[in-house]
């Protein structure tokens, strides 16, 4: 509270200077409350809305745009449709078409992503299988090199696998099997080039485990007769004559042209043994498919036809 001067009725300057702040401040206020009744009487200030269009327009230009693989444009539009007609009749339409245009670009996270989009809010559809096709395919083009992860490999095959297993019928499923084909190959050939690793150092029995992965999870790669002959040569090295010269006659009594099986029957017999199964090893009932190549005129590369709309 301002105090009058003891010498007589006139403010001091210090007085003076705390009064004209506390006037100002008083202005300030004034001045915010005034706005904000402006505000209130007249509503806050609107951006432009965006021209609404009708559902059937928008869509016919995404069919055009995908006819001429403008695919960015039509997700641009897919895109307006949704927020312009969220509940139209062209809503689960455009979403399949979503995960496709994504694919086509190679946005493959936001295909993989509409994709379980889609799948959630239409779990009945008799686009399923397409779709988890489209899925699959986006993470199998993300397949890199056997010296990285390969967990993008894993789920293209659990993709697959699903498509496979609940629609074994559908036009997908044939091509679904050939590119789990060249997946399961992949993730083999990753344990093998670890496994070939460890054995080249000496660390014989991180190389068993990792060529035991490839015979129990991916006997039906292309490298399960290297793989066996690999556990002949790592057994053989680490003194188990006997688990040597079951890898050794399982590799025989499967693959008996093969230049794996020569190379561990002629390691055995430097050695003074012979291939023969050992009752007590669990490699004797290990392989019980052959291994099964990609389809003569399959083709990994060929692209995904697009949603039957």
């Amino acid at each position: 509270m301002l105090q009058l001067s003891s010498a007589g009725p006139f403010v001091n300057k210090s007085d003076f200077a705390v009064l004209a702040r506390r006037l100002t401040q008083i202005a300030a206020i004034g001045a915010v409350a005034a706005t904000i009744a402006a505000c209130s009487m007249f509503g806050p200030t609107k951006l432009k809305d965006e021209e609404i269009i009708p559902p059937e327009t928008l869509y016919q230009q995404v069919l055009t745009d995908m006819d001429e693989q403008h695919y960015n444009a039509a997700i641009t539009t897919l895109q307006k449709l949704e927020r312009q007609h969220p509940y139209s009749d062209y809503n689960e339409k455009a979403k399949l078409m979503e995960v496709y245009a994504n694919y086509r670009i190679g946005k493959f996270d936001d295909a993989i992503a509409a994709a379980d989009r889609y799948m959630a809010l239409f779990p009945s559809s008799d686009q399923t299988a397409y779709v988890l096709f489209l899925k699959g395919t986006a993470y199998f083009a993300q397949i890199t090199d056997i010296t990285r992860d390969q967990g993008i490999t894993q789920s293209a095959i659990d993709t697959y696998t699903l498509l496979i297993n609940n629609y074994p019928q559908s036009d997908y499923a044939k091509d679904a099997r050939d590119k789990m084909v060249i997946a399961i190959d992949q993730l083999a050939g990753k344990e093998m080039s670890v496994g070939r690793y460890y054995e080249g150092n000496g660390q014989y029995a991180a190389a068993i485990n990792r060529f035991r992965t490839v015979v129990d999870k991916y006997q039906t790669s292309s490298h399960i007769e290297e793989a066996l002959f690999r556990l002949t040569e790592s057994n053989l090295a680490l003194g188990l004559t006997a688990e040597a010269q079951t890898a050794a006659a399982v590799l025989g009594h499967n693959y008996p042209a093969s230049d794996w099986y020569q190379e561990a029957y002629d390691l055995l017999q430097k050695a003074g043994l012979q291939p023969q199964v050992n009752a007590q090893s669990t490699l004797a009932t290990a392989i019980t498919s052959k291994a099964v190549p990609a389809s003569p005129n399959a083709d990994p590369n060929k692209p995904v036809p697009p949603p039957k709309v």
